[in-house]
């Protein structure tokens, strides 16, 4: 009786079998090697003429992904390493990105909390110097707050609408105008829509300087971020679900009201907030069509107005230590505005998405 042999692949073995097993780095290695990465920074810092902290942070990184992927390669295989290569360096380039931010945001909290006070937010400057402790932004905060409103008010229904065109209507010659003209104002540099608004509505038209040309030019910048987030938010909600409203015979602008635009609500509230953020700190135009004041003006159709941005930049202008720290602590009142209006966007976008 003969036995048969069964002949089959040869097991690897050594470094090939542990790659085909999946042998990966242990978790600890690339907290290890980050800090490796940063021991050899601070120690170039210290030992050679490099004094700026950005190179030091830039070598950091690159040390980090460098040594990353070299061990990848060594211990897990090519292919792994380019995976983590690849891997690290989304992770590294998010950090870099990050770091400036909180860079600024630690700056500006530390350097303008001090001056916080009740008496900030409820005075004006009628009557103080630059010298003077005393000080509030009143006044900013109501030019701000009316002036990205009356912008709001004109450029999203705009907005929205040529939005709506540009996808469910729009064919041919005329939608590929209005899209080139959106995308000129796309990179419309802010000075240029406040020598618009100052050469057409403050000078040719008379009606001198207000919060209300402010609005105008802020809505001009405001306009092809409002259309082209809305444009491709509305591009995503699938076509299905506007068959269903026709096959049911609902005309196309229902279908649009009812079912299209509350779909893409919650992308389209947040391109509205993007373009807000935008705005809200923008100084040339307001500066060439408010022209800002100290005194308090709570219309914004007539007379002179002022603003949070046009407040920084007066203050921070001036040598005195007081008004340089009004300044931050206006800053530090923005980027709050700002973050609140944000907050408020995302819980009505949340409530009001369609189930």
């Amino acid at each position: 009786m003969s036995t048969a042999t069964v002949s089959g692949p040869a097991v690897d073995s050594g470094p090939d079998r542990l790659r085909l097993r999946g042998q990966s780095l242990p978790r600890w290695v690339p907290l290890a090697v980050a800090a490796g990465a940063v021991v050899v920074s601070l120690l170039i810092y210290l030992l050679t003429p490099v004094d700026s902290e950005i190179q030091i942070v830039l070598m950091a990184a690159l040390g980090f992904l460098i040594a990353m992927t070299v061990v990848s390669t060594v211990v897990e295989g090519g292919r792994r390493a380019r995976d983590r290569f690849a891997t690290t360096l989304v992770y590294t380039a998010f950090l870099l990105a990050v770091i400036p931010l909180i860079a600024v945001l630690v700056s500006v909290i530390s350097k303008g909390a001090g001056r916080l006070d009740a008496g900030f937010f409820t005075h004006s400057m009628n009557g103080i110097g630059a010298r003077d402790v005393g000080g509030g932004i009143y006044h900013a905060i109501i030019g701000t707050v009316e002036q990205v409103l009356l912008a709001s008010l004109l450029a999203v229904p705009f907005g929205l609408l040529v939005a709506i065109y540009l996808v469910e209507y729009g064919r041919g010659r005329i939608s590929r105008v209005i899209s080139f003209f959106v995308d000129v104002l796309t990179g419309l540099p802010s000075i240029i829509a406040g020598l618009f608004v100052l050469a057409f509505w403050v000078l040719a038209l008379d009606q001198g300087f207000s919060g209300f040309g402010g609005a105008l030019a802020l809505a001009v910048l405001m306009i092809p971020t409002v259309v082209r987030s809305a444009e491709e938010m509305l591009k995503l909600v699938p076509n299905e679900l506007r068959e269903a409203g026709y096959a049911l015979g609902v005309p196309q602008w229902r279908t649009i009201l009812r079912v299209v635009v509350p779909t893409a609500l919650p992308g389209i509230v947040t391109g509205v907030m993007l373009a807000v953020s935008r705005v809200a700190g923008e100084t040339a135009p307001v500066l060439l069509t408010v022209f800002g004041t100290n005194l308090i003006n709570s219309n914004p159709f007539s007379g002179e107005q002022s603003s949070l941005p046009l407040y920084i930049y007066s203050q921070a202008g001036q040598p005195q230590k007081f008004a340089v720290d009004r300044a931050w602590a206006a800053a530090l009142v923005l980027i709050i505005i700002i973050m609140v209006l944000n907050l408020i966007a995302r819980v009505f976008a949340g409530r009001n998405r369609l189930k």
